[in-house]
């Protein structure tokens, strides 16, 4: 039952970690996506960072700069040389949060980065090399997202190698306690007072 969801989302993120094949997480929003993501990072023992793409932020005309960087001059306003973000996470991991929200044109770099794990700087002709895992996670249906067009589907049946379906919390009520722990600073010294776990 309940106890049966945290468990096997938790063997999966160990079994997973040790691969190198792209991992996808779907849920809804809030089930802690970027948690179960830096944990597989931590558990693949990479030496790299560990970078985020917070994909809905990004502007869709910068997304190609701010995932391989640019060089200086490559447009208007590029007053200086930028490292992108797939770079920066060299020998380490990259996760994608809210994947469907990346524009179809870079999709598409996206997905040949996957299979040659190269890519060109804007404003560069030579290609750069970087040893990257992907993890990828969507609060939305990708298969629907294929069917609308909104997402190649390519790219899904690449992405789609390593699927964790995170339950909601409230399929998981043990992870609950731990989450308020570990989030106790926000209480700003509020205690936890008698009965209050009851309610789960």
């Amino acid at each position: 039952g309940v106890r049966q969801a945290g468990k096997k989302v938790q063997d999966l993120v160990v079994k997973y970690s040790l691969e190198e094949e792209p991992v996808l997480l779907t849920g809804e929003t809030g089930v802690g996506k970027n948690h179960i993501a830096a944990l597989i990072h931590r558990y693949s023992g990479r030496k790299g960072k560990f970078v985020i793409v917070d994909t809905p932020n990004i502007d869709a005309n910068l997304f190609e700069s701010k995932l391989f960087g640019h060089k200086k001059g490559a447009f208007t306003d590029a007053k200086f040389a930028k490292t992108g973000l797939v770079e920066e996470a060299k020998k380490g991991t990259l996760f994608l949060d809210e994947i469907t929200e990346v524009p179809l044109f870079i999709q598409a770099k996206l997905l040949r980065f996957l299979d040659t794990r190269k890519f060109y700087t804007l404003g560069e002709s030579t290609e750069k090399e970087a040893d990257v895992r992907i993890i990828a996670a969507t609060n939305k249906k990708l298969r629907a997202a294929v069917e609308e067009k909104e997402f190649r589907q390519d790219l899904y049946y690449r992405l789609n190698v390593l699927e964790i379906k995170i339950p909601p919390l409230r399929e998981r009520k043990e992870d609950i306690e731990q989450l308020v722990l570990q989030n106790e600073i926000l209480l700003r010294g509020k205690e936890i007072g008698p009965g209050f776990w009851d309610v789960f």
